[in-house]
């Protein structure tokens, strides 16, 4: 009989650059990954389109990947592909507001199905889901960087290589947490 106990879920740790930064770095064991943040920088108090990646422990929920643009990802948390009326509510006076939701939809909301590659690999936080708050903000995800690693409507984005990798070491458990001041050198 084994009394090892389970090698805990790895951790995601975002460090920005400085306070106003809009990339910064994602540490996950050894690994190092540059990635983009909000074109707002990271806040503790998140509006809906405020721009700012929100500051806090996140749980990774799962893995959306658009199978027409990319195979299904390598890793343990739940997947599931992307099909092309999937949208991801943002009104916050909806009843679905922060919630997957099929279009045409009648207020506003995001097309998860994108063919700029940035929705290729979507990996969705846990950020304001239960409880769901009106206006606290929506659709915060782990997803593919844009060239440049330009700014996000407030997510975390990464190269897609890297996403990858990082999917691969991922398990149910894992978690982000943004927010951490890169340490002086």
């Amino acid at each position: 009989m084994s009394t090892r106990t389970p090698a805990k879920a790895p951790q995601l740790l975002v460090r920005r650059l400085s306070d106003r930064a809009t990339q910064g770095v994602v540490a996950c064991g050894p690994l190092r990954l540059r990635s983009a943040l909000g074109r707002a920088g990271v806040r503790a108090c998140k509006r809906e389109g405020d721009g700012a990646t929100p500051r806090g422990c996140m749980a990774l929920q799962g893995v959306y990947y658009n199978p027409a643009r990319t195979r299904r990802p390598a890793t343990a948390l739940p997947v599931r592909a992307v099909r092309p009326n999937d949208g991801w509510c943002d009104a916050p006076d909806d009843r679905n507001y922060n919630r997957r939701v099929c279009h045409p939809y009648p207020v506003s909301a995001e097309r998860l199905w994108r063919t700029d590659g940035l929705y290729d690999l979507i990996v969705v936080l846990d950020y304001n889901i239960k409880p769901r708050v009106r206006g606290f903000g929506s659709a915060i995800f782990l997803h593919v960087a844009r060239p440049g690693f330009t700014p996000t409507e407030g997510c975390v984005a990464l190269k897609r290589s890297d996403l990858q990798k990082l999917l691969a070491r991922l398990r149910p458990g894992s978690s982000l947490i943004t927010a951490i001041q890169k340490r002086a050198s």
